[in-house]
């Protein structure tokens, strides 16, 4: 996100739930009662059947629902540098500050180029 800051200009703000939590998630209530109803208590037999379930929702209102499965592989146990995190123009918030926090854009001097 920092790099997306740096290449942006935009200074992003992250908000989480923190884990537990999800039952606050207004958009996530909205949105699952519309896909039980869908659902209509058919056998999820694959996570084929789920996505195929999910997508096919929509509402009278007019939303339509995306949903795919993400094949990705994803990297495992990434270490972070005490470098790598002193180079980030980031600052915690005072609610729950380990979940949510805004990341600046830096001076182009000082961006380090992160992956």
């Amino acid at each position: 996100m920092q790099k997306l800051a740096d290449e942006t200009g935009l200074t992003i703000s992250v908000c989480r739930y923190p884990p537990g939590t999800s039952k606050w998630n207004k958009i996530e209530h909205r949105l699952f009662c519309h896909i039980s109803q869908n659902w209509r208590a058919r056998p999820l037999t694959s996570r084929l059947a789920i996505v195929e379930l999910i997508a096919a929702t929509t509402t009278k209102t007019g939303l339509k629902v995306a949903c795919e499965i993400d094949t990705a592989d994803y990297a495992k146990s990434i270490k972070v540098s005490d470098a790598q995190i002193d180079a980030l123009a980031i600052t915690r918030n005072d609610l729950n500050p380990e979940w949510n926090y805004t990341i600046a854009p830096r001076p182009q001097n000082n961006a380090l180029n992160l992956v």
